[in-house]
């Protein structure tokens, strides 16, 4: 059977050339854990460490690599920037499309940080005029994805920053959808603190991931994990200083390594020839989607302001029995369902039945699409 991986929304694959290779180097030929040891292996760790942290910092457009932290995924980096910046009677404004990682660590805060939805039409535009009259005497930040996970749709965040500055409100950036498919430019977004993922459109491993910050929401914030870091190892007291302050316990360090090779592929293969491929076979995938019948794209119908994603809607059929077909006869996979994002569905009027969600990547080929569309039209027949 032929296999089609139509599931990059969820994590990459395949994943950048030499990431595997540079995980099982680290494994094999180095080992040693990074600011414990006074050996050479343990500096050559160390390196690879700071120069992911500078590649980081390249990705975003930003110029402190101290201020990188790492984490296992950027819903943890959520977490840690949630409930480390927010306090009792803070308010927050957020989008209508936002995935779970930023909702439940807010209801997780049991009422002592109110938060509003801004709105989004069915095409999961954000309405700006919306953002700012949501914003209270209590406001302390905005938080939004960069990009829905569901339909694609890219926000407009530049607005959002400018109305950030202007309130001097801080402002989060969950980028889970974004990283490595658009620039996502720190200061031209006017962000405080963006979080990102390894395993999406980075190309790298599961299990790392991180957040990047600047000075003036880290002076505002808390630590949500405390432990050992190898500094100041005399006091029993968490360290202020960054990257400590949030990197308590050893780092997946065979993960960096995997992240640092794909963060070289993206940086010389070009963010904008990867974003130009996919959305080619996006625009060739929905311009076929539309033509046949009691199928919905829900979103926008264009390939303008979107991400490689493709969410649709079986008119006539159940859309997780869909998907089972697609993987069982076909040997397609996709993911149905809600996508761990029921805000975005009732925002797009698919919740509770969910969608199909198809997310190619620029290593997915013409022909693939094209046996995609041909098994599509023999499941809706």
């Amino acid at each position: 059977m032929k296999y089609v991986y139509l599931d990059n929304g969820a994590t990459s694959y395949p994943k950048a050339p030499g990431v595997a290779e540079s995980m099982s180097d680290y494994i094999l030929n180095v080992g040693t854990n990074v600011g414990r040891g006074a050996y050479m292996s343990s500096y050559k760790a160390e390196n690879v460490v700071y120069e992911t942290r500078e590649l980081i910092c390249e990705l975003f457009n930003f110029n402190k690599p101290e201020n990188v932290i790492f984490t296992k995924n950027i819903t943890e980096s959520m977490n840690v920037l949630i409930k480390g910046l927010l306090k009792e009677n803070d308010h927050v404004i957020v989008s209508s499309m936002e995935h779970n990682a930023v909702m439940r660590p807010l209801n997780a805060l049991n009422n002592k940080v109110e938060y509003t939805k801004a709105v989004c039409n069915e095409s999961g535009e954000l309405n700006i005029e919306d953002v700012v009259s949501s914003i209270r005497p209590n406001t302390k930040a905005i938080i939004m994805t960069h990009a829905s996970n569901v339909c694609g749709t890219v926000l407009d965040l530049e607005k959002v920053g400018q109305i950030c500055k202007k309130y001097n409100l801080f402002f989060i950036i969950d980028s889970a959808q974004t990283a490595g498919f658009l620039d996502v430019d720190l200061q031209k977004l006017n962000a405080d603190a963006i979080g990102f993922t390894g395993h999406k459109s980075l190309l790298g491993p599961q299990g790392i991931g991180g957040f990047v910050l600047n000075d003036r929401i880290n002076k505002e914030m808390n630590t949500l994990i405390e432990g050992g870091t190898g500094s100041l190892s005399d006091t029993e007291i968490q360290p202020e200083y960054m990257p400590d302050k949030y990197e308590a316990g050893t780092l997946n360090i065979p993960g960096i390594y995997g992240l640092n090779t794909s963060l070289k592929y993206l940086l010389s293969h070009g963010i904008k020839n990867i974003r130009e491929k996919e959305m080619y076979l996006l625009d060739r995938f929905m311009e076929s989607v539309l033509n046949i019948k009691n199928i919905k794209i829900i979103g926008k119908k264009t390939t303008d302001d979107r991400t490689g994603i493709l969410s649709v809607d079986f008119i006539d059929n159940d859309n997780g029995l869909v998907a089972h077909e697609l993987s069982k006869n076909y040997g397609i996979m996709t993911r149905s369902g809600l996508h761990c994002a029921p805000s975005a569905h009732k925002t797009l009027a698919t919740f509770p039945g969910g969608t199909v969600r198809f997310a190619v990547s620029h290593f997915t080929t013409i022909e693939e699409i094209d046996y995609t569309i041909d098994c599509i039209n023999k499941i809706v027949k």
